[in-house]
């Protein structure tokens, strides 16, 4: 643009001073091209705040995603140990969840959160559900008012689980002694059997790649019953018959079952001990030859359904030594039995007991799980003939007096020992025995029916069984 002073006033006078300042200024200002440079940079400026501010609103997003997601983590362990703690209350489960996210993420601002907890895994697991946003200021002039901080297919990671169907980060060696007497006819195997197996659901994990857990199941009623293998691993001689004279003074013979044994002699009587030649277990004469329990003790495993299925075979039949299931309930715990018991069922060394992990955990825990619905009264001469048939002196004392030495014994070797009473009644011998054995008064259940029974099964399922966070 071109403006000539001298053809602005018809006379060809020169303006005012004021008039020809501002034409002089309009002059320069359509001369001078750093007008664009003005409008490229008031653009580039509100371009630049707009990053600023996605950056900040960025920014929050990180933090209140991470603070989000260890938040709900945390909740879920929190919830998950509370059924640990008390498995009979789901409910309390959810609520510790809840109050521990809710407390661990008070700092948030800005966060639309609709996360809320619930128990999976029948009960046995607490996992998040639902979604979290955080809302983007500066970022809403791009038209993105919000960003998602969890979302339902990122939360199943947030699932804290009681080592079910997982992977724990401690070994398990459980052996689970139970009461298959007569006493327990009826409803009360049946219910033994659904108790059971769901401990067996939760402290046996299909993943077996980084630790173990193994259960053994020990059978009981007049005897044990061991299957072929371990009969010829243990080699215990003796007659196929036996004479005696019995408690009404005339001579009886009684017929032996090889693979049913009673209680040690010597020293080892009561201890764990390698068994070799004197220090085997007992040998058994009945006036028939044939022992009760009809079920086998099974050692460690962890085939869930060869362990269910061994106990669906329960029936119950004959009177309580419960000595002798005490007794091969260690048994099946004790390196010290490593040599004849197949190889997959090898119980680890007491050793490990005292190892722990990265975290703090122990790299093994071994547990007696002792269950009887009744008094112990049955006890046997050294001869393989039941005290109350053969008049002989107790050299170990009674089944009672026994048991209670074996459970001193074992927890002494660092075997938690848990006890369940079921349908005891205010039987006193029998409460006192149980919650003597017990490790800590905490491990002493009273179950009155089949439900309680459950219940005591699945809170020591729980108990010992590790938190994790399932992916």
């Amino acid at each position: 643009m071109t403006i000539s002073f001298k053809s602005f006033y018809s006379d060809g006078r020169l303006p005012t001073t004021s008039a020809q300042m501002l034409l002089k200024r309009i002059y320069r200002l359509g001369r001078n091209e750093r007008g664009d440079v003005a409008i490229a940079f008031g653009l580039m400026s509100v371009i630049m705040m707009m990053f600023v501010g996605a950056a900040i609103d960025l920014s929050k997003w990180l933090s209140a995603r991470t603070d989000t997601l260890n938040a709900v983590d945390a909740a879920v362990l929190a919830g998950a140990r509370s059924l640990q703690t008390n498995s009979t209350d789901p409910a309390a489960a959810i609520t510790a969840a809840t109050s521990f996210y809710e407390a661990n993420t008070r700092g948030r601002l800005q966060v639309l959160d609709r996360i809320k907890f619930v128990t999976a895994r029948n009960d046995t697991a607490v996992r998040a559900e639902g979604t979290a946003e955080i809302l983007t200021p500066f970022l809403g002039f791009a038209g993105v008012d919000k960003l998602p901080l969890i979302k339902l297919s990122e939360s199943e990671f947030a699932e804290a689980v009681v080592a079910v169907g997982g992977n724990s980060e401690s070994s398990i060696e459980l052996s689970l002694m139970l009461d298959v007497t007569g006493s327990m006819a009826g409803s009360k195997i049946v219910d033994l059997k659904a108790a059971a197996k769901d401990l067996i659901d939760i402290v046996v994990w299909e993943d077996q790649s980084k630790a173990t857990s193994r259960v053994a199941l020990v059978p009981f009623s007049e005897s044990i019953r061991i299957d072929n293998t371990l009969k010829t691993a243990l080699n215990i001689s003796g007659a196929s018959s036996y004479t005696f004279r019995n408690r009404s003074g005339y001579n009886t013979t009684y017929y032996r079952d090889a693979n049913c044994v009673t209680e040690r002699l010597g020293v080892d009587a009561l201890l764990d001990s390698t068994p070799v030649s004197v220090s085997n277990p007992g040998k058994f004469y009945d006036s028939n030859g044939t022992c009760l329990p009809g079920a086998t003790v099974v050692p460690l495993t962890s085939n869930k359904n060869y362990l269910k299925a061994q106990i669906d075979t329960y029936q119950a039949s004959g009177v309580t030594a419960g000595h002798l299931g005490t007794a091969w309930a260690w048994y099946m715990l004790s390196p010290n039995w490593s040599s004849k018991l197949p190889n997959v069922s090898h119980p680890e060394p007491y050793s490990k007991l005292a190892e722990f992990g990265i975290k703090g955990q122990p790299k093994l825990r071994k547990i007696a799980v002792l269950m009887t619905d009744g008094e112990y009264n049955t006890q046997y001469c050294a001869t393989g003939v039941s005290y109350a048939t053969q008049s002989c002196t107790l050299t170990n004392g009674t089944s009672a007096q026994q048991a209670l030495t074996l459970c001193t014994n074992m927890k002494a070797k660092g075997i938690d020992v848990y006890t369940v009473g079921f349908d005891v009644g205010d039987n006193s011998s029998v409460l006192n025995l149980l919650r003597s054995c017990a490790s800590s008064p905490g491990k002493f259940y009273q179950a009155d029916n089949g439900e309680q029974l459950k219940q005591a099964f699945r809170d020591i399922a729980l108990k010992v069984s590790d938190l994790y966070l399932s992916k």
